[in-house]
């Protein structure tokens, strides 16, 4: 009985390892203390998430551990985590590639800008948000 409230089964009826779940617990909180830096800060939600030195750190254990997460619920949180950082940083670079001549030509890109990264921050909470949410519940963030 107490081996059940350790592991509980993945995809394939194989137990999961419970300190991958704290693992993967912990690369959200990581995440999560990213956007909180951002919050109370002068750093944006965003700016932070993909410079700030604890979703770089988390992203680093995603992929030490991903082989371990595979067949897995847990794969899909590791990929989910992968993708967030990789296109918040990928939507960091459109947005800014985009608002930098407007801002030197129309005055506009600051509008652009702003409106950019309010937007990705607010996409990159909802992606920790369920993500950690699907953790909580045992089961994959997507089916």
């Amino acid at each position: 009985m107490a081996d059940n409230l350790n592991t509980s089964l993945s995809v394939s009826g194989q137990p999961v390892d419970a300190s991958l779940v704290s693992y993967t617990h912990i690369i959200y909180a990581l995440h999560s203390l990213s956007v909180l830096i951002g919050l109370t800060s002068a750093l944006t939600i965003v700016g932070s998430f993909v410079f700030g030195v604890p979703s770089i750190i988390a992203v680093i254990m995603n992929y030490v551990r991903q082989a371990d997460a595979r067949g897995t619920y847990l794969e899909s949180h590791f990929r989910w985590q992968i993708r967030t950082f990789w296109f918040a940083l990928l939507w960091v670079c459109v947005i800014f590639a985009v608002s930098a001549p407007l801002i030197l030509v129309l005055g506009l890109g600051l509008l652009t800008l702003g409106l950019g990264y309010v937007l990705l921050g607010i996409w990159v909470i909802y992606r920790i948000i369920r993500g950690w949410v699907a953790l909580r519940d045992q089961r994959p963030v997507y089916p």
